[in-house]
């Protein structure tokens, strides 16, 4: 950073969006730093393994509104009330003057938040672009986010890129920078007081032992942001579609003794040899699709504990065959097809020696594990996606276009049209 960084006097935005913390900064910043582990020069936020994140609801809400009732409601929705106070742990009470114009996530499940509350062109950079999967984007019409611009500070991490984009917000947990970046107390009180206020709660698992504070569902944390952006309609739209959409679901899926249990693992290449482990029993959002689908862990019982920042252990074929799962999910292939998946990784474990012996490789039930980091617009997508992997004969082969939400209310929500 340069000298005169940490010293700057010429007035940012926040000056019109005054923030304060409602609780102390010394003893909700302790934490001790943590070493960082990579799949492709990423940090082991990631959960990495190697050093190489009723009926169908098919039917449209039938509740219109004329054009000038929305216009009326868009414009309600997203003007704030003279000053006003969000509350999120660890941060506290944040305070704006207005309603934050431009904002940079460190994650693809923030990101997709803003996205889903019409704020999506606000987004400057993000704190790990490869993890955020936005080409869902492309079912929704009317729906996008400027990659190029995403691409252009795609790894926002240090103090000096902070400033230089100079957000309204950031959406990072504080407590997250200290204990996987480096950061000090000290470091999070400079940007607070010098650039723009920081925002968030690290929700994705609950593994961490630092993570001694309080923890949110992903539509808690969804309702987090739309006070933030001032956006609670399209939070309570939304909230309605996927209550409907998972009551839809959960209505046909096959009893509890019917159902599959389920080993979730991390492999990035196409010719794995070794897995690392997640437990479902997490409630972290990460896994939220497979608790709504009621499996079973396939781990539970077994003493293997899941990933975190401390534990990075790796099962090979033969710990896989003692677990011998019903169905085996597979994460780091989200930039494939579902028949990509299956020509490359599922093909060469077919072909594998130990491998082809596990009963989901022989049924064919291994499949992409889904987003590290989900959001609600990404939730629809994977839980869709999950229906199909572990009930096909309900819900359609995962490789079908069987669509389960409608994808039209779904950008009408976005766009405002509610």
């Amino acid at each position: 950073m340069s000298d005169d960084a940490g010293s700057r006097t010429t007035p940012t935005r926040r000056e019109y969006l005054k923030y304060g913390l409602a609780v102390g900064t010394g003893g909700l910043l302790a934490g001790c730093s943590g070493g960082e582990r990579t799949e492709t020069a990423q940090p082991a936020d990631q959960e990495t393994a190697t050093a190489t994140p009723t009926e169908t609801a098919t039917e449209t809400e039938t509740t219109t509104e004329t054009e000038a009732e929305t216009t009326t409601e868009t414009a309600t929705e997203t003007t704030a009330d003279t000053p006003y106070t969000v509350e999120m742990a660890p941060v506290g009470e944040v305070s704006f003057e207005e309603v934050p114009e431009t904002f940079t996530p460190y994650s693809g499940d923030y990101a997709d938040m803003a996205v889903a509350l019409g704020k999506g062109d606000g987004i400057q950079g993000i704190g790990f672009a490869d993890r955020y999967y936005s080409y869902v984007y492309d079912e929704l019409p009317g729906v996008s986010v400027d990659r190029e611009q995403i691409e252009e500070d795609p790894e926002v991490r240090t103090k000096e890129q902070f400033y230089a984009l100079d957000s309204d917000v950031f959406l990072y947990d504080p407590q997250m920078l200290i204990n996987w970046f480096d950061w000090g107390p000290a470091d999070v009180s400079e940007i607070r007081e010098n650039v723009a206020p920081l925002f968030a709660n690290l929700i994705f698992r609950r593994e961490d032992a630092w993570h001694d504070y309080r923890y949110y569902t992903l539509y808690q944390a969804f309702e987090k942001l739309a006070e933030l952006f001032q956006r609670e309609e399209r939070f309570q739209a939304f909230e309605t579609l996927h209550e409907e959409f998972l009551a839809d679901v959960q209505a046909r899926m096959p009893p509890a003794s019917e159902r599959p249990n389920v080993m979730l693992t991390f492999e990035g290449t196409d010719e794995p040899e070794t897995f690392s482990p997640y437990r479902l029993n997490d409630r972290g959002t990460s896994k939220k699709q497979w608790r709504d689908l009621g499996v079973a862990d396939a781990l539970s019982g077994t003493g293997i504990e899941g990933l975190s920042t401390t534990d990075r252990g790796e099962l090979d074929y033969e710990n896989l065959l003692t677990v011998d799962p019903d169905v085996l999910l597979v994460r780091g292939h989200e930039r494939k097809s579902a028949q990509e998946f299956r020509d490359t990784v599922l093909a060469y474990m077919e072909d594998h020696p130990v491998g082809s012996e596990l009963t989901a490789v022989q049924n064919g039930q291994v499949y992409r594990g889904g987003f590290l980091y989900q959001g609600p617009i990404q939730n629809l997508f994977l839980t869709e996606r999950a229906a199909k992997q572990l009930y096909p004969e309900t819900f359609g082969d995962v490789t079908g276009d069987d669509e389960l939400f409608d994808r039209q209310r779904v950008a009408d929500i976005v766009n405002g049209e509610i």
